[in-house]
């Protein structure tokens, strides 16, 4: 059984190999193989599901980073807030690439089994994304 404490290693990982150094390999030792990532847009399921979310997000905004801002560990989940940048310069579900610079909040929860990343829900602030990117007007405009 592996403790909190390896947990929040693992989810570190998550975000700072896979994420961050682009390491797209790492997803088959951290992830459960039928691993499941829940989105707004839809669930996307298994290693080459989880492969292919990474790259379209790095294809979307090349230069993406993401902060872990705090992180909590209970039982078998990790709970992240995390601070996404980058610049809209790839095309994103079906938006054209604007030019445009981003920072937002995302929470993330995540789930684990023997020590491996089971499941993952990821909740952006989506609508803060779309009005920075200047798809979506600011209320009042």
């Amino acid at each position: 059984m592996t403790t909190t404490a390896e947990n929040k290693r693992t989810a570190r990982r998550v975000l700072e190999e896979v994420i961050g150094q682009e390491d797209l390999d790492a997803v088959d030792d951290i992830y459960t193989e039928d691993a499941v990532e829940h989105t707004p847009m839809g669930d996307i399921s298994g290693h080459e599901g989880i492969r292919e979310s990474f790259r379209r997000n790095r294809d979307a905004f090349s230069d993406y980073t993401v902060t872990v801002e705090e992180m909590i560990a209970e039982g078998d989940t990790v709970a992240v807030r995390l601070t996404e940048r980058g610049t809209h310069d790839g095309a994103m579900m079906g938006i054209d690439p604007t030019g445009k610079e981003f920072e937002h909040q995302t929470m993330a929860f995540m789930r684990f089994e023997d020590g491996r990343v089971a499941e993952w829900w990821v909740l952006p602030d989506s609508l803060g994304l779309m009005q920075q990117l200047g798809v979506v007007e600011h209320p009042g405009e």
